[in-house]
């Protein structure tokens, strides 16, 4: 026989289970933005990526052209592949080329800058992109081919 304070507690049969339901649903409600924040930060570091190779490699490819109308395609070429190599869209993408002289002179310097608006996972419906990410990349034209 129990003495006077021990085990005569009991719990009233309207919290049997309580705790099974409470834990499901504070765990759903804490989960489901910590997973969302995850996913949206992984998808802005994936276009950070995607930029700055997208950026190094247009400059690349423009500075070793043979000429300045198939440098111009080559780099936005360059620059949609790595934008894809990451699974990101390219239409959203803006491709900038800057020389410091005449572009293409053997010794002169291309600046190439990418801007990229990263869309939010999840939401199709919003228009314009809260997160943009840039990178910019120089290179020098080869004094001698």
């Amino acid at each position: 026989m129990p003495s006077c304070g021990e085990g005569t507690e009991r719990q009233s049969p309207e919290e049997d289970g309580s705790a099974v339901v409470e834990f499901i649903f504070l765990g759903l409600l804490l989960l489901v933005p910590v997973v969302y924040l995850v996913i949206t930060v992984g998808q802005v570091q994936a276009a950070s990526f995607a930029v700055v190779g997208a950026a190094d490699a247009a400059a690349r490819v423009y500075a070793a052209a043979p000429d300045a109308v198939v440098a111009e395609q080559r780099a936005a070429d360059a620059a949609e592949l790595a934008l894809s190599d990451f699974g990101l869209e390219t239409d959203s993408m803006l491709v900038d080329v800057s020389c410091s002289d005449t572009c293409l002179v053997p010794g002169s310097t291309v600046t190439v800058s990418v801007r990229f608006e990263v869309p939010l996972p999840g939401l199709p419906w919003t228009t314009g992109a809260p997160v943009v990410v840039d990178s910019e990349s120089t290179q020098i034209v080869e004094r001698f081919g």
